[in-house]
């Protein structure tokens, strides 16, 4: 048989390789190198079933043997996949609580939400609505006092906004900020309507607050233009110039 005219041999050599034979010589070469570096013990996604094959819990694939695992491990699904992992628990890790230095604003770790109480109130004499807020903060930090601040609607990205609403934000550390919904209406600052204390023996922080009843005010009159004739409307005939 004449060789001569064979692309990439000379006579008497065999045909040049095929892809998948390259591919498959490089993935044996992976084995080997891989079967003498790496201490499968120790790697956290090696599993052996019941079956007495191998599985990878991180790509949840099912392997024959050690070799075929460790080639799998070198290969580029297993890479991306170990990337992801470890960009999602950098992104999940929790914070440890930092001294506060000049760098930046001290974080602690949250432990959750307080407990409260809201109660529904209202003024004997001026019929005024009030609301009464109970917040405790049993395991609250030393030296902390809750603080609070009134958000409107449209500064939430919670949910869609509504005038007829804002918010009451109230903050202690270690716990989450915690914010009630109440009606938008103007808060009265009165000294004997506004009241707020912090109990720091019982750590329970009091806040009471009055609306305002709205004043209905009438609106003034439209300006007419010059030679706009006036229209009045009578219940039986309709309109009448």
């Amino acid at each position: 048989m004449d060789f001569q005219n064979r692309v990439g041999h000379k006579m008497g050599t065999g045909g040049p390789a095929t892809d998948q034979e390259v591919a498959m010589d490089r993935r044996e070469r992976l084995r080997k190198l891989a079967l003498e570096t790496i201490d499968l013990s120790k790697d956290p996604y090696f599993l052996r079933n019941h079956l007495g094959s191998y599985e990878c819990k991180l790509c949840l694939t099912l392997h024959t043997n050690e070799g075929s695992y460790l080639a799998h491990t070198q290969g580029k699904k297993h890479q991306i996949n170990l990337a992801r992992r470890a960009a999602k628990e950098k992104q999940d890790a929790t914070i440890a609580p930092q001294p506060q230095t000049s760098s930046g604003p001290r974080k602690t770790v949250k432990i959750g939400r307080p407990g409260y109480r809201v109660t529904k109130e209202r003024d004997p004499e001026t019929q005024q609505k009030a609301l009464l807020f109970e917040v405790e903060y049993p395991e609250v930090m030393d030296k902390a006092k809750p603080r609070h601040r009134f958000m409107s609607s449209y500064e939430q990205k919670v949910e869609p906004p509504d005038s007829k609403f804002q918010y009451l934000l109230l903050s202690c550390e270690p716990y989450e900020t915690i914010a009630f919904k109440v009606p938008n209406m103007e808060i009265d600052k009165d000294d004997n309507k506004f009241f707020a204390s912090w109990d720091g023996a019982r750590k329970v922080f009091t806040m009471q607050i009055f609306f305002k009843d709205r004043d209905l005010q009438e609106l003034p009159a439209l300006p007419q233009r010059a030679g706009a004739t006036q229209l009045a409307f009578h219940g039986g005939g309709g309109f009448t110039r």
